[in-house]
């Protein structure tokens, strides 16, 4: 018997519930209670093993007071196909992790939009001067092996 790969909307999907528990600070038991189903199925709809149905969704947007949509969005205004869903795990575990998490609630408390934009730039660049610094170093490594 072979094992049936999860659908890539549904793993987004139950990565983006996962994402608003741990936002709210929301143990799978504490939901699953909400829910009325059992923690284990919780951690189903999480792995995007088992499918959320449309009124499951609409109790778990009822629980964390979000839009039904929150859970297909991978920013404002994106909706994932199957081919984002899965370029986008590594944003989502990254920011489903506990430094993700504080990064994500400093990040809201400034309220202002100048300084989050500064923030911003500033990462962006840091993260342009460290992929440029990679490239210069294996352009230098590339260069003695020449020699």
């Amino acid at each position: 018997m072979t094992k049936k790969t999860p659908n890539p909307i549904d793993v987004f999907v139950g990565s983006r519930v996962r994402l608003r528990r741990l936002m709210v600070g929301m143990s799978q038991e504490a939901l699953a209670d909400r829910l009325g189903v059992t923690f284990q199925q919780v951690q189903k709809y999480e792995k995007g093993t088992n499918r959320i149905s449309a009124s499951r969704l609409q109790a778990i947007s009822d629980v964390f007071r979000v839009p039904p949509s929150f859970f297909f969005q991978d920013d404002e205004n994106a909706v994932p196909t199957a081919g984002v869903a899965h370029e986008t795990g590594d944003v989502s575990t990254f920011v489903s992790s506990k430094e993700g998490l504080d990064l994500n609630r400093a990040f809201l408390k400034i309220d202002d939009a100048g300084v989050r934009k500064s923030i911003i730039a500033l990462a962006t660049a840091l993260s342009k001067a460290s992929a440029g610094a990679e490239a210069g170093e294996r352009a230098d490594s590339a260069s003695e092996l020449r020699i």
